[in-house]
Parts: structure tokens; sequence; C-alpha cells
């Protein structure tokens, strides 16, 4: 991991939690390892989220509103797992045997949340403040560069047709299926309990997002 540290600029202190950040669930349980990368990646989605809110609250973007959008393009999976692609981080994934046959260490959902367990790690290691840094170092090049986009917020779009239409949006959480650390769901989009849209993704939001962009574009025909 050495190339990874230099790359990223921190010195650490704790190596255990960097090999806990890197590790899937099912390499700790084939190995009996103390943990997997589950709870840095719960803390490290904070973490990211508030770097990145503090930087858009710092440089005065427009409102709240702007401002959610903005991080929700930055911090959604898609976002994520450029990053880690991009640094590499996949070379590091620890999976089980079965997983990796799967192709684990490419899977969106997997690489995605990596970045959020070094995020964790780092913070829990390093501080908050060096945990910002390294955060903002790495996604605010993305976020000033006016070429790359990595989410549409169609729920909202969405949302605003319904309204003008004086109708209603739900969405229906129709199938979940795969294991515990690799879940795969399946969503409607309903207006007016009518089905517009199906989505399937790594997490609900996801799948609720593809639905929505389905039922946009039914309603565009």
């Amino acid at each position: 991991m050495e190339e990874l540290f230099k790359k990223i600029n921190i010195k650490p202190k704790d190596i255990s939690l960097y090999v806990t950040a890197f590790s899937h669930s099912s390499y700790a349980n084939e190995h009996k390892a103390k943990g997997d990368y589950e709870r840095l990646e719960f803390l490290g989605d904070s973490v990211v989220d508030l770097a990145i809110a503090d930087y858009l609250y710092s440089h005065n973007f427009d409102n709240e509103g702007e401002m959610t959008k903005i991080r929700a393009s930055y911090v959604c999976e898609n976002a994520l797992y450029e990053y880690s692609m991009a640094l590499g981080l996949n070379k590091y994934i620890r999976v089980g045997h079965g997983e990796e046959k799967e192709g684990g260490q490419y899977k969106k959902a997997i690489v995605a949340d990596i970045f959020e367990a070094l995020m964790g790690a780092i913070y829990l290691d390093l501080g908050y403040a060096t945990a910002r840094k390294t955060v903002l170092n790495i996604i605010v090049p993305y976020i000033e560069d006016p070429n790359i986009t990595f989410f549409s917020d169609y729920k909202s779009a969405l949302q605003e047709y319904v309204q003008t239409e004086q109708k209603s949006v739900l969405y229906d959480l129709v199938l979940e299926t795969g294991p515990a650390h690799d879940r795969t769901f399946t969503v409607e989009a309903k207006i007016d309990n009518i089905v517009y849209g199906v989505g399937t993704g790594g997490s609900k939001k996801d799948a609720e997002q593809e639905a929505a962009k389905e039922a946009l574009k039914k309603l565009a025909v």
C-alpha cells in the first residue's frame, strides 16, 4: 500500500485500519479476520459528505437545494467508483475465493464502498483535518471540471413533472436479491398507482433513480 499512501499523500500510523478498509466480508469470513470494511465504510460515508458540504458552503454555492444536488452528484456510487478506479484502489481489495471468481474487485458497489472505507480509516488514524484534505484533493478537481458529470437527479425531475400535472409518484421496492454484502434492489416508479418505470441497482437509491429515469423516458414519448 506504500504506493497508494504516497499517491494520496498520507503517512499512516495504524496500518491495520487500512488492511480492514480493503477487506471485503467474503474475505473476512474465509480468513476469520477481525472485521471487514463495512463499519469503516459507514463512517467514511459521513466523512465524505461533511467534507464536500463544508467545501460547498465555504465556496458560496447558491443555496441549499443547489448544494444538495451538487453534493449528491459527487458522492453517488458512480462518482465513488470513478475515484476508486482512478486511484487504483481495486488492486488492494481482498475478497474471498467465490467473490473473486465473480469479479468482486471490479464490482461497482464494492469498489465504490472501498473509497468511503479508506476515508473512514484515514479519519480514525489521522483525524478529520487530514481526511478532509484527502477527500477534497481527490474530489474537488472533478467538481471544477465542467466536462465531468456523474449523476442526474432523475427523481427530482420526475417529481417536478408530476407536480405540474397534479399527480403523485411513489417508489415501491419489489425485489431484493443477492447475499447481504452484495444486494441488488429492484424498484418500481408509480404515478397515480400506474407503473411507469422499473430500475435496479446496488442500493435502493440507485434503483429509484433508474426507475425515475425510465419513467421520464416513457413520459417523454
